[in-house]
């Protein structure tokens, strides 16, 4: 099995993973410091994504940290089986969420015309940004995954 970058085990795996995990939690951070998220289902539905794609991704990085100080191989294929599901599931949702709370939030901004609370809606912008970041990241491990599961 190859051993490139973004596999489990390596700096970069971790890196992404780590990255993953700040980008949601800046998310969660941004949305819920608002007074009015629990308003909007697809607010409510990105804090849900983003909270699942932290435990994940806390999760793996923990693994890759333990794989790098014990430098051990996580290239067994059940377990990059795994993480090539739970990857694209938190992937997917992390996309809907994201693209969701993107739609509200053009919604408040241009097709009403202005936004009443202004200061909370600089808030739903910065979250809906970092959940796309985080999209972004998860995305990219996804496809690492996929393509060491078939290099398996």
């Amino acid at each position: 099995m190859k051993d490139f970058a973004g596999t489990p085990g390596t700096l970069t795996a971790l890196a992404l993973r780590i990255s993953q995990c700040i980008f949601a939690v800046g998310s969660i951070t941004a949305m819920a410091t608002t007074s009015n998220f629990f308003n909007f289902t697809a607010f409510c539905y990105l804090i849900a994504s983003m909270g699942l794609q932290v435990i994940w991704s806390f999760g793996l990085a923990l693994l890759d940290a333990y794989a790098l100080v014990r430098k051990k191989v996580l290239h067994n294929s059940i377990l990059v089986s795994l993480f090539v599901v739970g990857d694209w599931v938190t992937a997917t949702l992390s996309l809907a969420a994201a693209s969701a709370s993107a739609g509200i939030t053009v919604l408040l901004f241009h097709d009403v015309g202005h936004c009443s609370y202004l200061r909370e809606c600089e808030k739903y912008q910065m979250s809906v940004a970092l959940a796309f970041l985080s999209w972004v990241t998860i995305a990219i491990s996804s496809l690492i995954m996929l393509w060491l599961l078939a290099a398996c």
